[in-house]
């Protein structure tokens, strides 16, 4: 059986908290909403320990196994993200978003109740020797809480040895995964430019030194790092995203911007694109006769799998999977994600479940498909018996 008896049996429970958490989104790190809930749930569940205002709004809760004698043995991590998105919702659902403008469009609703799930069956069963820390994470869309929770020294305080999260896959079938060992997401920059030209009358442009030309000439240039400045063999994007300028047809602004985002896995590439962007920048400008200021942050690192965490996911994953589909060296993606920072510290794996033919991520009909969740919750729960056996049987209570 694909999913595990007794959490199929609560199905219909995982579908009340999700769809409840779906109605009350909340953003970056303000999710003390979200976390009291889950925090009331994990009481009714007899944890063993409830740690709250971990980066803020952060919990992390202990649930200790059989095998688990007087602080002798390995703590494995598991990681759900709580935090929505800064979207206005379109899908009509019973259970939409009741706060405008905020909405569960990345599934985050979903991976706390199948993180939720597993807590309730691995608190019930305890078929495991060490310690499981449950990670509930805020502000892995916008804030970074993964870093935070790095920074404040989570995964010491609680001798935390491997760490798995899981993320839903709108087109890929319910209850398939997806991974890769390595890279297997990027890392994320940011980029900003700051034009200052001198303003004036539109019929008269002689008289200006117009930002607009420089802004579009800047554009166009960046574009050029990929095609001429890397290797067609090294993974890279560079996205002009925004380009601001301007206020009426016949006036010519003193001012334009343009920004956007860097995405690499190699840290030489991230390097080399931050060095022709400030070439092209003061180049573009100069011949322009504006000025021009570059402005470039980097964000999350790549997302890079353990080797041998990844293999044994992947096994754990098969047993779980619907007819053990498990793509098991899927290609690497150039989205971002903060489970990086944890990865950076420690081995482990992030991998992807499907959630069937349901809108993209990030889209305001986006909806994340119940189904899905007894087996991610399922995956997390053999993570448990797997990575820390009572016996070498693989039994199944």
């Amino acid at each position: 059986m694909p999913v595990i008896n007794r959490i199929s049996a609560f199905s219909d429970d995982m579908k009340e908290w999700r769809r409840y958490l779906h109605k009350y989104p909340e953003l970056g790190q303000n999710c003390q909403k979200t976390a009291s809930f889950v925090v009331d749930r994990l009481r009714e569940f007899n944890v063993d320990e409830i740690h709250e205002g971990i980066a803020i709004s952060g919990v992390v809760a202990i649930i200790e196994g059989r095998g688990y004698k007087d602080g002798v043995g390995p703590t494995i991590g598991l990681r759900a993200d709580m935090d929505a998105l800064p979207i206005t919702e379109t899908t009509g659902a019973d259970w939409a978003s009741k706060n405008p403008g905020k909405m569960h469009a990345c599934g985050h609703d979903g991976h706390t109740t199948m993180l939720l799930g597993a807590a309730r069956y691995l608190a019930e069963t305890r078929n495991f020797k060490g310690r499981i820390a449950l990670i509930f994470q805020p502000a892995e869309e916008t804030g970074g809480g993964a870093e935070l929770m790095v920074q404040e020294g989570m995964l010491e305080r609680f001798n935390v040895r491997e760490v798995y999260a899981l993320h839903n896959a709108p087109g890929t079938p319910v209850g398939q995964f997806y991974t890769t060992p390595g890279p297997i997401m990027a890392a994320v920059d940011t980029f900003h430019v700051d034009i200052k030209g001198e303003g004036g009358h539109g019929a008269y442009p002689q008289d200006t030194c117009d930002p607009i030309p420089a802004a579009l000439s800047i554009a166009q240039a960046i574009g050029t790092i990929v095609s001429r400045n890397n290797s067609a063999l090294d993974d890279l994007v560079v996205s002009v995203t925004m380009i601001q300028a301007g206020m009426a047809d016949n006036i010519i602004s003193e001012d334009a911007y343009l920004g956007g985002t860097v995405r690499t896995f190699d840290k030489d590439v991230q390097a080399m694109v931050k060095k022709r962007m400030a070439e092209i920048v003061a180049g573009q400008a100069a011949s322009f006769n504006v000025a021009a200021t570059l402005r470039y942050n980097e964000g999350f690192p790549p997302t890079i799998n353990s080797t041998a965490q990844t293999e044994f996911a992947v096994e754990v994953a098969r047993e779980v999977a619907t007819e053990g589909i498990v793509v098991a060296d899927s290609p690497r993606e150039m989205g971002a994600e903060d489970f990086a920072y944890f990865l950076e510290k420690k081995p482990g794996c992030y991998l992807f479940v499907g959630n069937g033919d349901t809108a993209g991520l990030h889209h305001p009909s986006y909806d994340f498909d119940d189904a899905t969740t007894a087996y991610g919750a399922s995956f997390f729960a053999r993570i448990a018996e797997c990575a820390m056996p009572l016996t070498n049987s693989k039994e199944n209570t």
